[in-house]
């Protein structure tokens, strides 16, 4: 099974990245098999970017996305949205990388599950 999960908000300040992490990653403990891939646009793009550096005890959603690669899943991030906040490729966690809204529209038709976050 393919789920998909786009998210569209900012890393922090509202719960929607932290929510939609945290469900990837149920789906994937819960059926191993589960190809997940987060597709980050809008402010979410800021959530791909490497070396956050969070309070002790507060959620950092690098690392959960890192989790998200780590189970054989994908994070792609809008190209667009990437170059109209200033984030260039290398500044990406590793594993995470650029992307179009012609790869979205295909990995929607293939996904059996779409979230939208």
């Amino acid at each position: 099974m393919k789920g998909l999960f786009i998210v569209n908000d900012p890393p922090y300040g509202t719960e929607r990245v932290y929510n939609a992490l945290r469900l990837a990653h149920a789906f994937v403990k819960k059926d191993p098999s589960m190809q997940v891939t987060v597709f980050l646009m809008a402010d979410a793009v800021l959530a791909g970017k490497a070396n956050q550096k969070t309070p002790d005890g507060y959620y950092n959603v690098e690392r959960m996305l890192k989790r998200v690669l780590s189970s054989r899943g994908a994070v792609l991030l809008c190209g667009t949205c990437m170059d109209a906040r200033g984030i260039g490729d290398a500044e990406l966690i590793e594993g995470a990388r650029r992307s179009t809204m012609d790869e979205l529209a295909g990995a929607t038709i293939e996904a059996d599950k779409v979230l939208v976050f």
